[in-house]
């Protein structure tokens, strides 16, 4: 679909960086949708619609990553969250305002896969949702706590020697030894599900309790180290002023949004130019920023547009 190929240029952690080699929401979403299969294959559950649910989760996401995301929660009078408007383009915006028919599974996955900052393995928090939903969210979270260490790094904002020597040793230093541990672990600690779906109890896609022990520490490093100094950069602070500024233009010049969108949205406006801005790739946002405001992006971006 168009949505997942715009995924292609959507920031992950660092906003349009400069480099080729960090991730980007697309390269993120494919590695999710292999570490479940994996571990679908593994535990024979549904590998297709776990691949689903994991190609569909990051749809959702606007311009400049989760800072993106923020400046437009500010902004919507109903809030925004990408894992909701994701399930929003899934059953409305695709194909033109048709929409891309898909089953209650899989939007129910891509609706709960979120994972706000705090506790993270807990059973209460994925009663109800389909192994292959639990099975997304984990490898959602193991994805970006395995990539984003090596981008922070890449960006020179961290360095391995940071990063507590017993988290090393527990989960490795290297990204495919990361990856590894946390996969061969869920695996083993999860084999019995699919026995237990049979017999109508109520199993959990989990990890040992010293691995989850482990990885809170690494996620609250990362938040730590990573995440907040990110979302309080200079780079940061454009980016949310950036939506701002398109929010007030497309409000105020609604005849530039696709028809289908206001069609889709019962002529909200303030819907359809959410919608609008979420679809829009970092690069668009940009391009789009600077015929508005060149000072908007000429210094904080130079050389990235």
């Amino acid at each position: 679909t168009n949505s997942f190929r715009r995924l292609k240029h959507k920031s992950q952690v660092f906003i349009a960086p400069l480099g080729d080699h960090f991730v980007t929401r697309l390269t993120h979403t494919i590695e999710v949708a292999q570490i479940s299969r994996t571990i679908a294959r593994a535990l024979r559950l549904n590998e297709d619609l776990t691949e689903a649910i994991a190609l569909g989760h990051d749809l959702g996401h606007s311009p400049f990553g989760h800072v993106g995301e923020a400046a437009l929660n500010e902004i919507a009078k109903d809030g925004f969250h990408h894992s909701k408007q994701s399930v929003r383009i899934i059953e409305k915006l695709e194909k033109g305002g048709m929409g891309l028919n898909l089953n209650f599974e899989v939007i129910d996955g891509i609706k709960r896969h979120s994972k706000p900052q705090g506790e993270f393995f807990n059973k209460k928090l994925v009663e109800g949702l389909s192994l292959e939903g639990q099975i997304v969210r984990i490898s959602d979270f193991i994805a970006y706590v395995t990539s984003d260490i090596n981008d922070a790094i890449r960006a020179e904002i961290l360095s391995i020697k940071d990063i507590p020597e017993s988290i090393l040793d527990s989960i490795g230093d290297k990204h495919s030894v990361r990856i590894n541990t946390l996969v061969t672990n869920i695996i083993e600690n999860s084999i019995d599900c699919s026995e237990k779906k049979r017999q109508s109890e109520n199993p959990w896609i989990r990890m040992s309790a010293e691995l989850i022990e482990t990885v809170t520490i690494l996620r609250n490093f990362m938040f730590e180290k990573i995440y907040l100094p990110v979302s309080d950069s200079l780079v940061a602070k454009s980016s949310m002023r950036i939506i701002e500024i398109l929010f007030e233009y497309v409000m105020e010049n609604t005849e530039i949004i696709p028809k289908y969108l206001v069609e889709v949205s019962g002529n909200n406006y303030e819907k359809s130019t959410i919608d609008y801005i979420t679809g829009m790739t970092d690069n668009f946002a940009l391009r789009f920023a600077e015929t508005l405001d060149p000072s908007l992006a000429s210094d904080v971006f130079e050389g990235r547009i």
